[in-house]
């Protein structure tokens, strides 16, 4: 097999560590066991190679040999592909994994995003649009509660599907949005028990962190973040 390369910031701010979404793609190759590095890009510089490979100037992207991917989804169909353990053979079972991962990207995490806006903005004014969007995240995580309240994992073993979800919620939880959903608290607290989740996550905190040391170490690269 060719050698995978995951690309990710060389920095960012503390606020979305933990949370950078190389994280779905390193803890899905630690799952299944795949060989990989990690390479790093700029973050406060954005180069014509970046944009080659993610159009939108974001990480993370994964290169397989000659092929580059970029969006997590994609990404983890990719290394499912890979292994039986991300991605079952069976045609049932396949099916509702792959569905659920888009379920989890199309679903759920949209209804989420708003939230994290608000949040890096510091608006909590509840005006008439924001109660609405509340409102549908509530309802999303309503159905989701339903679910995760009769099953461990959403396709039958664990898959991409409860990579994607899990990092989804873990995110709402973040900011207590499960208090009202023990499922859901359950399910999060499942998958981010579980040791490749500890492995990948633990190395993303000491990557940004040698990056921080590295940059302090730079004169002047204080007035620079």
């Amino acid at each position: 097999m060719t050698e995978l390369t995951l690309t990710t910031f060389d920095w960012v701010p503390e606020f979305p560590r933990g949370y950078v979404r190389d994280l779905r793609l390193s803890w899905a190759m630690e799952e299944a066991g795949l060989a990989y590095r990690i390479e790093t890009v700029p973050f406060h510089e954005r180069s014509e190679a970046h944009f080659a490979h993610q159009p939108f100037g974001q990480v993370p992207w994964l290169t397989d040999g000659d092929i580059s991917i970029f969006e997590s989804g994609a990404m983890l169909l990719h290394l499912g592909g890979r292994s039986e353990t991300l991605l079952p053979a069976d045609p049932a079972r396949r099916s509702a994994a792959v569905s659920w991962l888009f379920a989890a990207l199309n679903s759920v995490e949209p209804a989420s995003l708003p939230l994290l806006i608000y949040k890096l903005a510091d608006d909590a004014e509840q005006t008439p649009g924001r109660q609405r969007l509340d409102a549908f995240l509530q309802s999303r995580l309503g159905h989701m509660e339903q679910v995760l309240a009769g099953r461990d994992w959403l396709a039958g073993d664990f898959s991409i599907a409860d990579i994607a979800m899990a990092d989804v919620l873990r995110l709402l939880d973040r900011f207590g949005h499960l208090a009202g959903y023990p499922a859901c608290r359950a399910y999060v607290r499942r998958a981010i028990a579980r040791p490749a989740f500890i492995k990948a996550h633990t190395a993303q905190m000491e990557h940004f962190a040698a990056a921080d040391l590295a940059l302090a170490a730079k004169p002047g690269a204080a007035a620079s973040t």
